[in-house]
């Protein structure tokens, strides 16, 4: 009776955790929508439709090449700890052993369906590629791009996350700590996009002759509002979906104080942002608030449950306030990024991953900083490589014409924004 009893409630456990995993997974799903809606607010109008229809391919892109390949390069069955195995199949555990390892009480036994896992982890490569798309808009040809994201999703990205979440050097050798991604995911998407935009060049007319940065606002600010909130919701997916399981005492409560600590960060980054514009232009800016609350939930995701939460408030605000002279810095270094990607994800993605030693007694400063060293190295050259390989076989801008008439018309023979073809250029 009373291994029956442990076997149901191990059983109970593995349902309720593979739940939570699946209902993670679809909040960060959720933001490739909140992507998708950013970044049509932040271009110009004539550019719309085609950033969106970048966003719903990558997204697809994603999951098959990380089914295909990627998941089992992140997660192998043995490697280097650089070089992981190669594998073609998704694996999935056996229940009768899963229980029984449950029900004794085994420790490190697995909570969770490896279909949820591979469908939790699969949301996050897309997220990453997703901070590719908005940084190269507005002049890259669509298909170069889209070439660009089968081998980022199926081959750089899973190699890095091998070595953080699968078990290679940096975790096994350095004692990296990256919570849910700050480094893994957001730093890798923005290293790859800064790869691409440094190779591709600035919009045309955004800096004038004498060094002056030409302001090209977004077509639809609600709907980059919009697209914010949408993200805001899918990171308690993104972050509390990382403590993978929910079932006991101790990772419900974990859970709740992820939740709570993932949406102060956010709030403390936006408010610090608007202060930051207001005490700069006199003004305030809602494209830095924005981004302000994106760079605090960036800047929280390595270490979302260590701190207390008005810890949490200020590594947001951090997070918030170096956005906003990252953002100026890349202009005047005429670095083109038309939604701030490389800043939020970036800059705010290395300041999550070095502040976790002021929380995390397990971390270390010289373990965070090889990590994002091994990271921001690899992803820069491989994306480099890369990119450098596909403008020579296939050419990654558009034409000067095409750009002046809108890349919604180049590359998909449609506008957005039909009725108002008038103010195209």
């Amino acid at each position: 009776m009373e291994t029956d009893t442990a076997q149901g409630l191990a059983n109970l456990a593995y349902a309720m955790d593979t739940f939570y995993f699946l209902i993670a997974g679809a909040f960060v799903m959720l933001m490739a929508a909140g992507f998708a809606m950013l970044e049509a607010g932040l271009v110009r109008a004539k550019n719309t439709a085609e950033i969106l229809t970048k966003n719903i391919a990558l997204y697809s892109v994603a999951c098959i090449m990380f089914m295909v390949l990627g998941y089992n390069l992140m997660y192998p069955g043995g490697g280097t700890g650089f070089i992981p195995e190669i594998a073609f199949l998704v694996g999935e555990t056996s229940g009768d052993d899963v229980i029984a390892a449950l029900a004794a009480g085994e420790e490190g036994a697995t909570y969770y369906s490896g279909m949820a896992d591979f469908f939790f982890q699969v949301v996050f490569v897309a997220t990453a590629m997703s901070i590719v798309s908005g940084a190269v808009a507005e002049r890259m040809k669509l298909f170069s791009f889209l070439m660009f994201a089968v081998v980022f999703t199926a081959v750089i990205y899973p190699v890095q996350g091998y070595w953080n979440w699968g078990g290679g050097w940096l975790s096994s050798d350095y004692g990296y700590s990256d919570y849910a991604g700050s480094g893994t995911v957001h730093l890798a998407g923005a290293v790859a996009a800064l790869a691409g935009v440094l190779l591709l060049g600035a919009r045309r007319g955004k800096y004038g002759p004498n060094g002056q940065v030409n302001p090209m606002p977004g077509a639809n600010l609600p709907l980059a509002t919009l697209g914010t909130f949408i993200l805001w919701f899918g990171w308690f997916g993104f972050n509390g979906g990382s403590e993978l399981a929910v079932s006991s005492f101790d990772s419900a409560n974990n859970v709740a104080k992820v939740f709570v600590n993932t949406n102060m960060a956010a709030a403390g980054g936006a408010v610090a942002a608007l202060l930051t514009v207001r005490l700069i232009w006199s003004k305030a800016d809602l494209t830095m608030a924005l981004n302000g609350a994106l760079a605090g939930l960036v800047s929280i995701t390595a270490s979302p449950l260590t701190p207390e939460p008005h810890v949490a408030t200020l590594i947001g605000a951090a997070g918030g306030i170096l956005v906003v002279f990252s953002i100026i810095t890349l202009d005047k270094m005429k670095i083109d990024d038309p939604v701030g990607a490389i800043s939020v994800h970036g800059v705010a993605g290395i300041l999550g991953v070095m502040i976790v030693p002021m929380t995390n007694p397990d971390a270390t400063y010289l373990g965070q900083a090889v990590g994002v060293a091994g990271i921001f190295v690899w992803v820069f050259v491989t994306s480099l490589v890369l990119w450098g390989l596909i403008k020579l076989v296939m050419g990654i801008r558009v034409t000067e014409e095409e750009e002046y008439e809108g890349v919604d018309i180049a590359e998909c023979g449609l506008e957005a924004y039909p009725e108002f073809t008038a103010g195209r250029g």
